[in-house]
Formats: C-alpha cells, structure tokens, sequence
C-alpha cells in the first residue's frame, strides 16, 4: 500500500506521483460524480496500516465507492445490493464484471466488486453505468 501514514491523507501532488497516468482515470471518475450527482461528498478514511488511505465517495449519506491508490495504479470498489445486481445483468457492461458481482459472496451490505484501475483501463462507459445503477437502486 502506498499510503500508509495515519497523519496525513495524500496530497494532490502524492496522489498524482504515485497513480502515474492513472490519476487522469481517477480524475474522470470522481469528475463524472461530481458534475451527474451532486452534490456528493469525498472523504479520505484511513484504515489501518493493512488497508491505508482510503478516498470515500458518498451521496448524502450512502457509500457510492471506494477509491484505494496503489502504486502506478488504483482499487475501485463498489458493493451492490440484490436489485442492483439484477439490474447489471442486464446493464450490456463487460461480461467479466457481470461474473464477478454475480458470482461474488453476499453479505449483509450486498456483493463487493473490486476494480483495478491503470492507465490503460478502457471501462471507464462501464464504471458509469455501475455507478448509475449504484445510485438508482
């Protein structure tokens, strides 16, 4: 994990450093939400030296995803409920992420998909509509 210091959450310039060209896919995500759903609130939560540094993204007061840098690169999570999940059946996003949710464990906040995101990510269409679907359901 790149961000481990409790004291300090990532600066803009750390941030920027340690995702590479990853950070203009960061940008976008967080723009998209910003500019479609606000307004929404980000908060950076440490948790623990495991896990680090943590970005929040929260509409009112319910989880949209966690944005988790990492070196060169970053985590994208998003969890969904039983509705949700029916709705990204059939949603024409990559088969790939469809197995993943569908076939992921229950529990009581739904089922978690984990995304890592690099610079040559091309599912960002994708990462809208899941986030769309998040939002509606």
């Amino acid at each position: 994990m790149r961000f481990t210091d409790k004291e300090s959450p990532p600066e803009e310039y750390e941030l920027s450093h340690a995702l590479g060209e990853a950070i203009t896919i960061w940008k976008d995500i967080v723009g998209y939400v910003r500019e479609t759903y606000s307004p929404v609130r980000e908060e950076w939560k440490f948790y623990g030296q495991k896990h680090g540094w943590q970005l929040k993204v929260l509409l009112k007061k319910r989880n949209l995803f966690f944005l988790v840098p990492l070196e060169g690169y970053f985590r994208m999570g998003l969890v969904f409920g039983d509705r949700a999940v029916e709705k990204i059946k059939d949603s024409g996003i990559h088969p790939d992420m469809i197995k993943t949710i569908t076939e992921a464990k229950k529990y009581a906040e739904g089922r978690g998909l984990p995304v890592d995101i690099k610079s040559d990510f091309d599912g960002l269409e994708d990462i809208k509509t899941l986030i769309r679907i998040k939002v509606e359901n």
